[in-house]
């Protein structure tokens, strides 16, 4: 089979990844939001209207270069009003968005950073002890060395008997000191 094509006949190119799914969906939250906003404001705008008629009723009589007057100064505050809801949305968003990315950047270099100091307290622990037990190990060969020579140039029984009762003593230290590394 060509790997360039995955099980259900599309091209790998054309696989996607949860991340690149949950962006799309981010994305698709976003534009239905603005979707919404826009619904909004237009329902404003439908809601703005029959202010207008009214508006001019009052100030021009209906007719006439006040009711003129009037309906343009509610056009612009209508064009305000929407101007301003669209650019604190816009900018919500746009801050949002970078508020999450910024955390999430944060969160992973504080686990990669957090990560890396463990590993390296480990590793330090794990040389220590092995350099420890190999210090001791060194120590007590040494010991046992010295104490058979000395048994040798003294070949008494009593002499002979305290060699093993120090050599017995040095396999407990030793014993002792490794074992919470077992």
């Amino acid at each position: 089979m060509d790997d360039r094509w995955t099980t259900d006949r599309r091209p790998t190119d054309d696989r996607t990844t949860t991340d690149g799914r949950r962006l799309r969906l981010l994305l698709l939250l976003l534009l239905l939001l603005l979707l919404l906003l826009l619904l909004l404001l237009l329902l404003l705008l439908l809601l703005l209207l029959p202010t207008a008629a009214v508006a001019v009723v009052i100030v021009g009589g209906g007719e006439g270069e006040r009711a003129v007057t009037a309906v343009a100064i509610v056009v612009i505050v209508v064009v305000v009003v929407v101007v301003v809801v669209v650019v604190v949305v816009v900018v919500v968003v746009v801050v949002v968005v970078v508020v999450v990315v910024v955390v999430v950047v944060a969160v992973v270099v504080v686990v990669v950073v957090v990560v890396e100091v463990v590993v390296a307290v480990v590793v330090v622990v794990v040389v220590v002890v092995v350099v420890v037990e190999v210090v001791v190990v060194v120590v007590v060969v040494v010991v046992v060395v010295v104490v058979v020579v000395v048994v040798a140039a003294a070949t008494t029984t009593a002499a002979a008997v305290e060699v093993v009762e120090v050599v017995v003593v040095l396999i407990v230290v030793c014993y002792v000191i490794s074992e919470p590394c077992l």
